[in-house]
């Protein structure tokens, strides 16, 4: 992967800064593929997203992830703090190539995996958990039929909840990383805790910190040296690091 240069960070952290969720997302997953529309970066599934970001993170922050808790026992909610080797998580979707097939009692659906424009698209009109399942699978179906014959556009609106449950259980094969849930054991009571590892956010909170500390040095070369912020950003991290630690010896 090409690193996107400190500029060109720190524009993506200036443009998110007033957005949340998935606009944030789309302007890191711009980060991590340069270059590529918002179109071509909602059609992927959301596993592959996920990869990119995870591969953005590496290059950028390195494997080790700090993640921090707070125990799902109610008698104990201890706060938990553990080191994370993230180099195994991103794993990118393996779909077969004639789709998700799904035969359950008289249907047979084929698949598409869901993209990230697919998972918005019901968000934002689902009113409940059922009718989203619902929406996804009418959406992503390629082809479907029943009793050997094709479904008609009612039938297909509402699909089966078998039918439906079978296509979440393939797609989750296919792209385990779309969703990344750690179980976490507390060192105190031994309780198992389910947190659900969403990079886009992980990402975005080390992006404001860097993003902030190197404002500052951008003000503190500024200051002392009157250069103007592109010749610091053109700087590499050690010798600003190295013309930091000379300001404050003077």
């Amino acid at each position: 992967m090409t690193v996107t240069g400190p500029a060109e960070l720190l524009a993506t952290w200036e443009a998110g800064l007033a957005r949340q969720g998935g606009d944030r997302a789309l302007l890191l997953h711009r980060a991590a593929r340069p270059g590529a529309g918002a179109d071509a970066l909602l059609s992927v599934p959301p596993g592959e997203r996920a990869a990119d970001l995870f591969a953005l993170r590496r290059a950028l922050f390195g494997e080790r992830m700090q993640i921090t808790l707070d125990c799902a026992d109610e008698d104990c909610a201890a706060a938990m703090e553990f080191e994370l080797d993230a180099a195994g998580l991103g794993a990118r979707p393996q779909v077969p190539e004639d789709g998700l097939r799904v035969a359950e009692g008289d249907w047979t659906v084929v698949f598409r995996l869901p993209s990230v424009a697919d998972l918005t698209a019901v968000a934002s009109l689902a009113a409940g958990a059922e009718e989203a399942r619902r929406l996804l699978g009418a959406r992503c179906a390629r082809t479907a039929r029943r009793g050997g014959r094709p479904a008609t556009d009612e039938e297909l609106a509402a699909l089966p909840e078998a039918v439906l449950k079978r296509f979440a259980e393939a797609a989750e094969r296919a792209d385990p990383a779309a969703e990344v849930v750690l179980n976490i054991a507390c060192p105190e009571c031994g309780a198992a805790t389910p947190a659900e590892l969403d990079i886009a956010a992980y990402l975005w909170t080390e992006l404001d910190v860097w993003a902030r500390d190197v404002l500052l040095d951008v003000h503190l070369l500024a200051s002392a040296y009157g250069w103007s912020e592109p010749q610091i950003l053109a700087l590499s991290p050690l010798r600003r690091r190295y013309y930091l630690e000379l300001c404050a010896d003077a």
